[in-house]
């Protein structure tokens, strides 16, 4: 193994593991730290997919620690630690304390902090985070139920979470190249900063990033921040020939899709599906709360269905969120949807579903647990960053599309079923 990857969630994992597939590295994307048996060797990057983000930060530290020595014993040169590229977290953490955490348990005295996803609309500049033309803070993001981002500066965001002494990097120097990045990474050091922000605006400012990065023991960021990762392993020779892919074939059954986001992106996702004249039924919380609704009738209600893809969605406005949050408790109204998306889930397998949409970083980690693949084979691409998966360790294996709720077009729901054969 050459890179070993944590990631903080599992749409964010996929999409990883995405990034490097393409970029020529064979990857595997683990459920968890995996059991042991699990069949590595032909893997050049393996990403553990956790469900830390919105966790209590000591949990997240124990889980990404965890992780790391897993990877540390596969043999990994070099780790990344992947989050949102909305740099999705709370004023009390995660993303600083388990960065603080993994450059301790490495030894290592410097990492960068560069969640931007260009292809996605996310860019960093002069350390501010934008979501299109919008600063992060003045986006959509900032009525998130769980992790609502009101400010947009990377380097107050990080410094509020760590010990950490922040430092940035701006485009204008990584305009200059990767040798100028390299020089400022120097510099920072001699300056005592350990955690750089760096801007990024395009693609061609992460492959810089990237290159300038080959030196670090650790690196944090979103998926972009890998594009030029699998480069400086093919430079120094130790990269494979991918060769060709194996072809992805969805197994035969029936489809169906579970929404549990209240992101912007996957609200339109709905609307386009409800538009088009497919199925829907959404969920009411407190109806579950109270026992007034069960799995089992929502799984007699998607069976019913002739269409080729039911959709069972709990995502709401922004103000109905709030109100059932209010009712509920934002904590026990988040876990009793997942948990019922979850059960569903399983539900459907049951009924013979072969293929599912999952739209939600949390929705999907409640999904996966309860399906519990070992690992996930990384298949086409829908939209950039979410493809079509193949679960691994299993005797009836599922197609997977695992959405994190800010990404994919309006379109989403629709045309993901036409890259199946």
């Amino acid at each position: 193994m050459l890179l070993g990857a944590i990631a903080d969630d599992l749409t964010g994992a996929t999409d990883l593991a995405l990034m490097l597939s393409r970029e020529g590295m064979r990857t595997i994307q683990t459920i968890g730290v995996p059991p042991a048996g699990l069949d590595l060797a032909d893997a050049d990057a393996v990403v553990v997919a956790l469900k830390s983000r919105t966790n209590p930060a000591t949990e997240a530290v124990a889980m990404s620690l965890e992780a790391l020595a897993f990877l540390q014993s596969a043999g990994a040169r070099q780790i990344l630690f992947k989050y949102c590229s909305t740099f999705d977290s709370s004023p009390a953490g995660n993303i600083g304390p388990v960065t603080e955490a993994l450059m301790k348990a490495l030894g290592t005295d410097l990492t960068i902090v560069c969640p931007a996803f260009p292809a996605n609309g996310r860019t960093i500049y002069k350390g501010h985070l934008f979501v299109g033309d919008q600063l992060l803070s003045d986006s959509p993001m900032r009525n998130h139920p769980l992790t609502p981002m009101t400010d947009s500066s990377l380097v107050r965001l990080m410094a509020g979470q760590s010990q950490l002494k922040v430092g940035l990097v701006t485009r204008e120097t990584v305009a200059q190249g990767p040798s100028a990045v390299s020089k400022a990474f120097a510099a920072a050091r001699g300056k005592g900063e350990q955690a750089l922000v760096v801007d990024a605006l395009t693609d061609s400012d992460l492959r810089v990033i990237g290159e300038a990065a080959a030196g670090l023991t650790l690196i944090t960021g979103g998926s972009g921040v890998a594009l030029g990762l699998p480069e400086n392993f093919r430079r120094a020779g130790l990269l494979r020939p991918a060769g060709d892919q194996s072809a992805f074939t969805a197994p035969p059954g029936r489809s169906m899709i579970l929404a549990g986001s209240c992101s912007e992106a996957t609200r339109a996702q709905i609307r386009t599906a409800i538009e088009a004249g497919g199925p829907t039924l959404k969920l009411d919380p407190i109806a579950i709360a109270e026992g007034r609704f069960q799995v089992e009738e929502a799984l007699s209600w998607a069976l019913a269905q002739s269409a080729r893809a039911p959709l069972i969605y709990s995502s709401a406005e922004p103000e109905e969120v709030k109100a059932t949050q209010a009712a509920l408790g934002r904590e026990r109204a988040g876990s009793l949807v997942e948990h019922f998306l979850a059960e569903t889930a399983l539900g459907l397998k049951a009924a013979g579903v072969r293929r599912l949409i999952v739209a939600g970083g949390e929705t999907s980690g409640a999904v996966v647990g309860a399906l519990a693949p070992a690992a996930l084979f990384i298949g086409p691409e829908i939209d950039p960053g979410v493809p079509w998966t193949l679960t691994l360790g299993q005797t009836e294996p599922m197609a997977l599309a695992l959405k994190s709720g800010n990404f994919g077009a309006p379109d989403f729901f629709l045309k993901a079923w036409d890259l199946l054969s």
